[in-house]
This record gives C-alpha cells, sequence and structure tokens, in this order.
C-alpha cells in the first residue's frame, strides 16, 4: 500500500515552489497526497521571513502529537530555530537538500538528485506556476533572515529554467512568475535577468510573465528596456522600498536614499506608462520616529502606489536589527499600519479610475457564486460575470466600475 502525505506550506512564492518540489520528489517515491489525519508524513514548509510564520509553526506541533504520522520540517528555518524543532520535529531538514528526503522516511528513489532545483515538481495549479531562478541573497539587510536560511545566491542555469518555462507552456499554463529574493540580480554565464526574460518572451505561445522580487539597486536601464519591450510580461513591478527615511534605509542597510529610490519609480514610469508599481514596507522599525514614518507617508502620496505589501517589524535570531532595541510598540505598528492602508487605498482607487471603459484581458482563477475572479495583465484583480469553464482562459473584460482593490467588469 503506498504511503500519504500532506504538506502544509506557509511564506511567499519561493515556499509555494519549494511545495511543488517536496510533492515531486514525495510522489516519485510512490507517495499518495493526503489529508492531514491520513497522512503517513506530513511535512511543514516553513517561512522565516516574519514571526508570525514561526508562531504558526509552533501553534501545529500540539496538533501533530495527537497523530501517528512522521513529522518534517523544512523551508527557510534559521539556526537558532533548528535547534528547538528538532525536539518537536521527527526530521528537520535543509530545503537544499530535499533530495535525501526519500531516504529519511525509508522510501524507494528513483532519482537521487543533488540539486533540489532539478527535482521535477508538482503543479497544483494549472493555470499559474512558480519558476525559480536565483536562490539565496548577498544583500543581508539587517531585518532579513534570507542569507541565513538560503544561503547565498546561486543561479540557475538559463536552460533549465527555459526547459521548465517550455514544458509548463505545453501544459497549457498561462502565466509563469519567475522567482529569486532578489531576482533581477540573475547572472548564469552569458546571461542575465535582462536576457532571461527576453529568452522566455520570444517562447511561442500565449502566456504572461511576471517576476518578483526585485531590488532597486539591480533594476539597469537595460532590464527597464527589456521589460518595455517584452509583450508578454505583464506590466506590474513590485518595488521594495522598506521605508521612506534614509537614516532608516540606513539602518537597515538598504543601498539607497528616498530620493534615489523615486528617481528609479520616475524612470519606470516614464518609460513604461501603463506601468502598475506595488511595494514592501516595514513599520516600526527599531527607532522609527514619526516623522520618519511620515517621511513614508510622503513618498506613498508622492509615487501613488496601486498596491503595498505591509509588514510590521519583527526582530528575526541572527540578523543585525535583532540587536537593536525594538522599541516601537506593537500598538504603534497597528496605527501606522492603519494611516498608510488609508493612503494607499486612497490612490490605488484613483489610479483604477483610468481603467474605466476600458477593455482588459484577464485570466479568471476562482469563482463566487455568480462572480469569476482573476488578474489583468497589469495584476489588477477583476471580478465579473461568467461561467466557470471560463477559469484558465484568456477573457475580454470591460471596466465598469473601479474598486480600491480592483475593478468589476463585464465580458465583451
Amino acid at each position: 500500500m503506498s504511503k500519504k502525505y500532506h504538506i502544509i506550506t506557509y511564506g511567499c512564492q519561493m515556499n509555494k515552489s519549494d511545495t511543488g518540489r517536496i510533492s515531486g520528489i514525495l510522489k516519485e517515491s510512490g507517495c499518495l497526497q493526503s489529508t492531514l489525519k491520513k497522512a503517513d508524513f506530513i511535512i511543514v514548509n516553513m517561512c522565516s521571513v516574519r514571526q508570525s510564520a514561526v508562531d504558526r509553526v509552533h501553534g501545529l506541533i500540539p496538533k501533530f502529537e495527537k497523530l501517528k504520522a512522521k513529522t518534517v520540517l523544512t523551508g527557510c528555518v534559521l539556526d537558532k530555530n533548528k535547534k528547538k524543532f528538532k525536539k518537536k520535529f521527527d526530521i528537520v531538514l535543509d530545503i537544499k537538500n530535499l533530495s535525501t528526503l526519500p531516504g529519511k522516511l525509508n522510501l524507494p528513489q528513483k532519482n537521487k538528485k543533488k540539486d533540489y532545483l532539478k527535482i521535477n515538481p508538482q503543479y497544483d495549479s494549472k493555470i499559474s506556476s512558480n519558476i525559480p531562478v536565483i536562490i539565496g541573497c548577498n544583500n543581508f539587510c539587517s531585518y532579513c533572515a534570507v542569507p541565513y536560511t538560503r544561503g547565498r545566491e546561486i543561479s540557475r542555469p538559463a536552460i533549465d529554467i527555459l526547459c521548465e518555462v517550455k514544458t509548463l507552456i505545453k501544459r497549457g499554463f498561462k502565466e509563469i512568475w519567475l522567482l529569486g529574493e532578489n531576482v533581477n540580480s540573475y547572472k548564469h554565464k552569458n546571461y542575465n535577468f535582462s536576457k532571461l526574460l527576453k529568452e522566455i518572451n520570444s517562447i511561442p505561445s500565449d502566456f504572461w510573465i511576471r517576476f518578483t522580487s526585485p531590488h532597486p539597486k539591480d533594476l539597469s536601464d537595460e532590464l527597464i528596456e527589456a521589460m518595455r519591450k517584452s509583450k508578454k510580461w505583464g506590466h506590474y513591478l513590485n518595488l521594495p522600498l522598506q521605508s521612506g527615511d534614509n537614516e532608516i534605509l540606513k539602518k537597515m542597510k538598504r543601498p539607497y536614499t528616498k530620493k534615489q529610490y523615486e528617481n528609479i519609480a520616475k524612470k519606470v514610469k516614464k518609460e513604461i506608462p501603463d506601468i502598475v508599481l506595488s511595494t514592501d514596507v516595514i513599520l516600526g522599525f527599531p527607532g522609527e520616529t514619526e516623522k520618519q514614518f511620515q517621511k513614508t507617508c510622503e513618498i506613498f502620496k508622492k509615487i501613488k502606489f496601486d498596491m503595498a505589501y505591509i509588514s510590521k517589524y519583527s526582530p528575526r535570531p541572527g540578523t543585525e536589527a535583532e540587536k537593536m532595541e525594538d522599541n516601537v510598540s506593537s500598538k504603534e505598528k497597528k496605527r501606522r499600519e492603519k494611516v498608510l492602508t488609508e493612503i494607499l487605498k486612497r490612490t490605488s482607487l484613483e489610479n483604477n479610475k483610468k481603467y474605466v471603459n476600458k477593455t482588459l484581458t484577464v485570466l479568471p482563477e476562482k469563482k463566487r457564486k455568480e462572480f469569476l475572479f482573476g488578474k489583468s495583465k497589469e495584476y489588477k484583480t477583476v471580478k465579473f460575470k461568467g461561467e466557470k469553464n471560463l477559469i484558465g482562459e484568456f477573457v475580454k473584460v470591460k471596466i465598469i466600475r473601479p474598486l480600491p482593490w480592483g475593478l468589476k467588469g463585464e465580458m465583451k
């Protein structure tokens, strides 16, 4: 009888991509996916970027103790946390050593691949897929645990990436996400990220290209031009800001000033006028004053982001910022989050008004009641009436109403 497994995933798109490879190697070994209660193996794919994700893993442990399954912890796990979790999990495994998992579970293994990125992933969605192009990070931002959990940057061979993209396109996937903690620092032999983007764009078929997350310091003129000329790249860019104050940026070890960031955003908007711009920001970083927070508010009002991923600072073990006093109260962080969200809500609604009476191409992903929900090529969430059989197909939708966090439309 085949063994059964269940995977619990926390974190970003990179973690979700890892889950596909975890599932891939277990299925190669004859395992079947199952529910939590029926599983012989429970694999937790952890994220350490935020403390809340680590806390959720701790919260799962009492549930596991009631089950007979063998438990595995992998993903982004800090060394400091590994020591604690080894007492609670049967196996704590570095994601880079994923190829050893079948052996540790006493399962047969067809291919003993050393590089976990060469494991053939399983894809839950038949619409959108995540493809890692570079793993790890060399930046060592003072608040970030990634260099300690994923290590230094390693770029995948372009031939492997292009092969994976072509395989997915043949299977009918419509949206390809290129992933990396610092995706635009990709470099392998004579390929940089600009050339990789051009090569993927040249693959014949009807699909969209997206990528995340780029670093402002690596957003070159060459890359902006490649983005502008690419017909398949969705005109959406997440450009992490983190703070609008120069002193805080310096403490964060972000190698740009507020003015430099503004100039980059201005250049991108000039070259690609219809671009949708989102950002990441951390509120309540150690020592952040009200005046410094207001500078972040100023840049939000000036750039008029369409979306932002707003995080409240929490110390990460082993990072430089952990040594700093976390002196902004939880209550104050929540207040700042509310203030910034209100600014974002206004600018997003203002930006969305320009789409009224325009026809957008939308890729529906799910249906709730009578409405389909999907993303436009510009990565705008669009709600419209339609049949379930349209999920996963490109649809023309006329926008009839702007919403703060999306658009409402009707099929053409």
